[in-house]
């Protein structure tokens, strides 16, 4: 798929599913939770590093929060299979951020 400068594409390590989305928000999003994931397993869960992003997310793109849960699977499944990111073995799934 072609880019532009509004728009990225962006991968799922759970399925080929691959999608354009805003690429203001994707790096809003992206710079908030590579901010809050330790780099050490076992990490954080999805809801504590949610809860910790909030506080430092920009509000400019994500006015109170909205639409924070949906960016964050969003690109936590992105970073996912680019590596950047590893879930923790065993559950609930637990994010941390590779050296």
């Amino acid at each position: 798929m072609p880019e532009d400068a509004d728009r990225i594409t962006i991968e799922s390590i759970t399925s080929a599913h691959v999608q354009r989305v805003d690429r203001a928000k994707y790096m809003a999003m992206c710079e908030a939770l590579l901010g809050v994931l330790p780099t050490d397993a076992p990490g954080l869960t999805v809801s504590a590093a949610k809860a910790a992003l909030l506080k430092v997310l920009s509000d400019a793109h994500f006015p109170g929060g909205e639409k924070a849960g949906w960016w964050l699977k969003a690109v936590q499944l992105d970073l996912e299979k680019k590596g950047v990111i590893r879930r923790a073995d065993g559950a609930p799934v637990r994010l941390y951020r590779v050296q």
